[in-house]
C-alpha cells in the first residue's frame, strides 16, 4: 500500500494512523498528483480550503472531501475522515480509534483540566477520538487512580534512572539498547567505573541545587547481568550518595533468571532497595526458546523463590502478549501464574515490532490473529483484585493495542506513572539514558547520554557536560532551593 500525499507536509499522524490498518505502507510526498500507480493507495492532497481523500484498495474505490475548518484541528479532522474509509474498507475499526499518542491517559488528563467535567471527556474520546467503551474505561480507571499520586507531587521532586545495557542475550523481540555479555563483557568494568562516576557527580548536582530524590529505578538491559562485585559497587555509590532510607520506591529489574543468583538478590536487598522485577515474559518453555531465552521456567520459579527468602514483598512480573509460539491458553496460563505467585505487580505489555529487533530485522512470519484474545484476558487480573494503574502504547504494537501495568493495592510503582505521565523531573545515569525535566505548562526538556556502552566510556567528558546541561534547564525552570 502506497500513502500518496501531495502538498501536505504534517504527515505524521495520518501517516501512523494509514499503518495501523495498512501493512507494510510506503510513503510518498510529492508537489503533483502522481500518474500510473500500479497498486494499492491512499491519495490525499490539500488546498487551500479542504483535502480530497481517496482510497482504492482490492480494485474498489472510496473517497470523501474534508473541509479545512478555521481555527479547528485539520489534520484531526483529516484523520478522522480517511478513519471511516479504512473502517469501512477493513470491516471494521481500532480499538483506540484516531489516537496514535503514546499516552492517552495524559491527554485524557489534560482534558479534564480543562473542562472539569468527566462525562464531557468520555464522550470526546468516544465521538470525536471514535476510541471504544473498553480503552475509555481502561483511561478513566487510570486516571483516577494516578490522581491523587500525581497531584502529591512538589516541584524540587525528581527520580533517579541509572542504565546497565547489558543481557545474557538479546531476545528476539528487544529492541532496547543492551548489549549481550558474550559481546561486551570486557566493557562492563569501565563501564561500571563511569557510571559510578556520574552518579557521584549528578548527587553532587542535585544538592546544590536543593532537589529531592523521590524514586530510583536501576534497569537496562539486566542490570544483574554484571558481576556480584559490580552490582554491589554501583549499588553502593547509590547508598552513599543518597538517602535511600527516604525514598518513596527503589526498583532494581533482576529480570532474567539465567543471571539473577541468590547473591545478588542479597545484595540488591542490603543496599535499600525493597522492589524487584523478575519477568517470565511466559510461562512456556518453547514460547522461551523461540525468543531467544536462555532459561527455562523452572529457573524463573527458583528466582521468584529467592527473592521471597531475601525478603523482597513487592515483586513485578513482566508478560508479553503475541510472542511465537504463544496461544491464547498458554498466555492465560502464564496470567493465572503469576497472581498464583503472588506477584504484587503484573505488567501486560502487547507485542511490539521494532525495526531494531531480531523478530523484523530477520523478517520472521507470524500470525498474530490471538493477540487481542490474549489482551482480553486481563480481566483475569480484576477478577483478582488486580488493577490498572499505568499504561503506553508504541507506534508499531501489534493490533493498535497497549501496555498495562496491574498492581494490587499500595503496590503501584510510582516511578511508572512519573516516567509514562511525564509529570516529574527524571534524570538518567548511563547509556542510554534520557534525561526529561519537566517544567510548569507541560514544558519538557529532555538531554541524550550517549547510546551505546563504548560511546558512554569512551567520551565520558561529554557525559559530565550534558549534566550540567540538565541542570542548567533546571534552573531555567525556575526551580530555587527552598
Amino acid at each position: 500500500m502506497q500513502l500518496i500525499l501531495v502538498n501536505y507536509d504534517a504527515h505524521y499522524e495520518i501517516e501512523q494512523l494509514s499503518r495501523m490498518f495498512f501493512r507494510p505502507l510506503t510513503l510518498v510526498k510529492t508537489d503533483r498528483r502522481p500518474r500510473g500507480v500500479q497498486e494499492d493507495f491512499v491519495y490525499i492532497r490539500k488546498t487551500a480550503g479542504r483535502f480530497f481523500v481517496c482510497l482504492v484498495k482490492g480494485g474498489e474505490k472510496s473517497s470523501v472531501f474534508v473541509p479545512v475548518r478555521i481555527n479547528e484541528n485539520p489534520d484531526m479532522d483529516l484523520c478522522i475522515a480517511a478513519y471511516r474509509l479504512y473502517e469501512k474498507s477493513a470491516g471494521k475499526g481500532l480499538p483506540w480509534g484516531v489516537l496514535t499518542g503514546v499516552r492517552p491517559v495524559r491527554l485524557f488528563r489534560n482534558l479534564y483540566k480543562q473542562s472539569k467535567v468527566l462525562q464531557e471527556v468520555i464522550d470526546k474520546f468516544k465521538n470525536y477520538y471514535l476510541v471504544s467503551d473498553e480503552k475509555i474505561k481502561l483511561c478513566r480507571d487510570i486516571f483516577r487512580l494516578q490522581r491523587p499520586v500525581i497531584q502529591s507531587r512538589k516541584p524540587l521532586d525528581y527520580s533517579l534512572y541509572i542504565s546497565i545495557p547489558f543481557c545474557p542475550s538479546r531476545c528476539s523481540y528487544c529492541s532496547f539498547v543492551s548489549t549481550s555479555v558474550k559481546a561486551a563483557g570486557r566493557l562492563m568494568a569501565p563501564y561500571t567505573d563511569r557510571l559510578c562516576r556520574e552518579i557521584e557527580y549528578t548527587a553532587k548536582k542535585a544538592a546544590e541545587n536543593g532537589m529531592k530524590l523521590k524514586t530510583v529505578y536501576i534497569g537496562g538491559g539486566t542490570p544483574t547481568a554484571v558481576s556480584a562485585d559490580m552490582l554491589r559497587r554501583i549499588m553502593d555509590t547509590v547508598h552513599r550518595c543518597f538517602d535511600v532510607n527516604s525514598l518513596e520506591e527503589y526498583t532494581v529489574e533482576a529480570g532474567r533468571p539465567d543471571c539473577t543468583d541468590l547473591e545478588k538478590l542479597k545484595i540488591i536487598k542490603e543496599y535499600g532497595a525493597r522492589r524487584v522485577s523478575i519477568n517470565p515474559q511466559t510461562f512456556s518453555d518453547n514460547v522461551l526458546k523461540a525468543i531467544g531465552r536462555n532459561h527455562s521456567h523452572r529457573d524463573f520459579l527458583r528466582c521468584v523463590d529467592m527473592a521471597r527468602q531475601v525478603g523482597f514483598d513487592s515483586i513485578n512480573m513482566d508478560l508479553i502478549a503475541g510472542l511465537p509460539e504463544d496461544t491464547v491458553e498458554g498466555f492465560e496460563k502464564s496470567l493465572r501464574g503469576c497472581i498464583r505467585l503472588g506477584a504484587e505487580n503484573i505488567t501486560v505489555h502487547t507485542l511490539t515490532l521494532k525495526r531494531a529487533s531480531n523478530l523484523v530485522i530477520k523478517a520472521e512470519e507470524h500470525h498474530y490473529d490471538d493477540v487481542e484474545k490474549m489482551i482480553a484476558k486481563n480481566n483475569i487480573l480484576t477478577q483478582n483484585g488486580y488493577q490498572p494503574y499505568y499504561m503506553y502504547r508504541q507506534k508499531s504494537t501489534v493490533k493498535n493495542l497497549e501496555n498495562v501495568g496491574f498492581s494490587l493495592s499500595g503496590h503501584e510503582s510510582l516511578y511508572n506513572i512519573y516516567i509514562m505521565e511525564e509529570v516529574q523531573s527524571i534524570i538518567s545515569c548511563g547509556a542510554g539514558g534520557v534525561s526529561k525535566i519537566v517544567g510548569g505548562g507541560n514544558r519538557i526538556k529532555r538531554v541524550y547520554n550517549y547510546k551505546y556502552p563504548t560511546e558512554y566510556i569512551n567520551d565520558f567528558p561529554s557525559i559530565i557536560k550534558r549534566k550540567d546541561e540538565v541542570f542548567g534547564l533546571w534552573q531555567q525552570f525556575g526551580y530555587q532551593k527552598d
